[in-house]
């Protein structure tokens, strides 16, 4: 069976440009300039959620340099979200568990969120478009999802961040997988961290160990990567009792996240390095690590509400 996502990191840093409200049109905000936005997620000693800190609490440095903020936003921002499950032979035993915590994701999704249901095998299904119809996704989840073998695990990332191309505001994949990519026909892992690099998708990815013939086998090791690298949360799980509480997880960080953001001073259109630093004792912040530095990559817009 092939991996999947497993805890993965921060918050996204993403690159995007704001703009300004309408009467006819979801409310936005708006920049003199191209922004690079950065979504991120502080905790405390103990794991714990922190979300009342201010914009002077944290430090943002693109290639090692202090960025002044123009951005500074703790209010919940929407989300749109396609939730990619694996569905390959080796989760047979384990789908009705599965379905329950994707159930508990859904439910959790706020009245602005929109979402699509997706699982793969060797074959991709993916519901037919964004909704915030939480009733809709759970028949899907029941109803439509097909089991099948191998696993084309950077295949159903891909579809998923396509799905994703034409959305507005915070784009985030959430993966579920038991296994390692199983001869993706589409594309690689490199293939997948280099686009959603390069388009501003955050990835989150749940991964559970399982056993097969006596042997434990563990989520594919790039969905760490692939987590840390967009911003988004790796979670690998032993037990499937732990899938509840982990998407619940899941819902719960991305709507109590801080996006900030900088106007770079070079779009040379090369990776920068991105680091946020949150300056109270105790606390450790998760964010995007790298954003590349092009106009295309700095005009995401932002939903806020």
């Amino acid at each position: 069976m092939k991996s999947l996502p497993a805890f993965v990191l921060a918050f996204v840093a993403v690159g995007l440009l704001v703009a300004a409200p309408s009467a006819t049109q979801q409310p936005t905000f708006r920049s003199s300039a191209n922004v690079v936005a950065i979504y991120a997620t502080v905790t405390d000693r103990d794991g714990r959620l922190v979300p009342d800190l201010q914009q002077e609490h944290f430090e943002v440095y693109d290639n090692g340099k202090l960025q002044p903020l123009t951005l500074f936003r703790s209010d919940v921002q929407p989300i749109t979200v396609v939730v990619m499950l694996d569905m390959s032979g080796s989760m047979t035993l384990n789908y009705e568990f599965l379905k329950v915590a994707a159930e508990r994701f859904v439910l959790r999704l706020l009245p602005d969120d929109r979402a699509r249901i997706g699982s793969f095998s060797d074959k991709i299904q993916l519901s037919s478009e964004f909704t915030s119809d939480r009733d809709a996704l759970i028949r899907f989840i029941h109803d439509d999802i097909q089991f099948g073998n191998p696993t084309f695990l950077w295949d159903a990332i891909d579809v998923s961040m396509t799905a994703l191309a034409d959305e507005p505001g915070r784009r985030v994949v959430l993966v579920f997988s038991d296994g390692e990519d199983q001869r993706s026909q589409r594309v690689g892992f490199r293939d997948v961290i280099a686009r959603a690099q390069r388009e501003n998708f955050m990835v989150y990815a749940v991964g559970l160990q399982s056993e097969i013939l006596g042997r434990r086998t563990r989520p594919d090791r790039n969905l760490r990567r692939l987590a840390a690298e967009t911003g988004g949360g790796y979670f690998e799980l032993r037990r499937t009792d732990e899938l509840n509480s982990t998407f619940t997880r899941v819902a719960d960080e991305l709507h109590r996240q801080y996006v900030m953001g900088f106007e770079p001073e070079d779009l040379d259109g090369t990776v920068h390095k991105l680091e946020v630093r949150v300056k109270v004792p105790g606390m450790t912040v998760r964010a995007r690590q790298s954003y590349v530095a092009s106009a295309e990559s700095t005009s995401t817009p932002v939903v806020a509400p």
